[in-house]
Parts: C-alpha cells; structure tokens; sequence
C-alpha cells in the first residue's frame, strides 16, 4: 500500500503482536478455578506455648493475607458447582517473610505417597477421548488405594459440593509441627471454621444453581466483599503432643 509494506523495524508493532500472542498465561493443572480474597489474620488467644511464629506472638496481633478458594480437577472455564475437593489456600505476609498453608475442604486426602498424586490426578481428569469425568478410570485406580475411603466418605456425603466459598471450611490437611521459642515441639492441624456456617448444596440443587450461573461461587464471594458483608473463618489448632 501507499503507506509502506510492514517491516520488523516497527517495534511497537512487533511488541504489541508478541504480547497479544502471550497474554494468556496457561492454567494450572489442577486448582485452575478459583477466587482470591485480601484479608488479615487477627490472633485472639495466646498460644506462645506452642509456637514462636510471627502471626501468633501476641494478642490483637495483625497479619495481611491472601486466600485462594479454588476447585480442584476440571478446568479454569468450569462450573462451581461440581462435586470435587475445594482447594484452601492461605498466603500470611508476616514480619518474619511469607508463610503458605494451603488445604482443602475436607480434613483428608486421597494418597499418602507423594508419588502417587500424578497418577491420581490422571485417573480423575475428564476421558481425553470423550472429555467426561469416568467413574470407571476413578475407580480403577482407587481401587488399589483403599486409604482412600476415607476420603471418599467426605466427597461423595453432602458436604462434596459446598454451596459457595463464604459457607465453606478449610483444613490444613497434613499434621504440621510448631515449635516454642524453649524449641519444644507440638504437633498440630489446622481447621478454618466459616462463621457465617458451614451449608452444601446437593445433586438436584446444584444442576439449578450451575443453569443460573456456573460462577455463582465467585460472584457470591465478589458480591459479599463489595456490600461489606466480609467473610470471616475461625482458625482452630488441633494439638497432638
């Protein structure tokens, strides 16, 4: 044309092309749908006798966070309302550097061995032939992992499709250790308690919901911080000496 043929030399051409081809980042393999929330802990009770950690070293002490509610298998588009783990995900900011507890809403897992969880993963991910989540792939491998039961005692109860993030526990899932400042150590589990109370939805209910908006968890959490309705769990510490 009259203005020239396009030319490597035009640099912001090249840029702005390259960004566009880059600007979506890939989704996780699993955890890719979720909702993020700022916050802060607040510590109410004086538990130095079991750890030295910043958020807990006094009373009324402050710690900024983040909190990631996410689902766990099925992609980043997916609806909310599918019965699946419910990733729990806490970053504290705290004086001493960042410190992750990440969980689930349910207090078990699936494996034990590391390992395993690839293979896991796999066997819960939709068919890639027919792209459907298959309960005889599930099945196939659990069946020689029956540790698992427990687990499965919680996903397929009522409580496997949580009605929304706000009305949803959390736990730390592993045993972690605390140390005092003397060094002595405990052992503990972590468990976020919703305040405004734990609800599910069932089969039928959840088809309903997922018609009227497959984001319906995310907008809730949206909706609620927007009128002020701020969303607040209890953490509780399980001590094991």
């Amino acid at each position: 044309g009259v203005r020239g043929p396009l030319l490597l030399e035009d640099y912001y051409l090249v840029e702005k092309l390259a960004q566009f081809d880059r600007e979506r980042i890939p989704e996780r393999v699993v955890h890719a749908r979720g909702a993020s929330a700022k916050g802060y802990f607040e510590c109410t009770a004086d538990i130095t006798d079991l750890t030295m950690a910043a958020p807990f070293r006094a009373i009324g002490e402050r710690t900024p966070l983040i909190v990631r509610f996410s689902t766990v298998i099925h992609e980043r588009n997916s609806p909310e309302t599918l019965r699946d783990p419910r990733g729990f995900a806490v970053k504290f900011y705290t004086k001493d550097g960042n410190w992750d507890l990440v969980g689930n809403n349910m207090p078990v897992f699936f494996i034990r061995d590391g390992i395993q969880f690839p293979d896991m993963v796999h066997s819960l991910k939709p068919n890639p032939k027919s792209h459907q989540q298959e309960w005889w792939r599930v099945l196939d491998f659990f069946s020689h992992h029956p540790e698992a039961l427990h687990m499965f005692t919680f996903l397929l109860d009522d409580v496997g499709i949580p009605l929304d993030y706000r009305h949803m526990p959390g736990f730390g899932v592993h045993t972690f250790r605390l140390i005092n400042a003397e060094g002595k150590e405990t052992y503990v589990k972590f468990h976020w308690v919703p305040k405004c109370g734990t609800e599910s939805l069932l089969d039928d209910e959840a088809v309903i919901v997922c018609g009227t908006n497959h984001s319906h968890a995310t907008l809730d959490l949206y909706e609620a911080i927007k009128r002020g309705d701020y969303p607040e769990w209890t953490l509780c510490i399980q001590t094991m000496p």
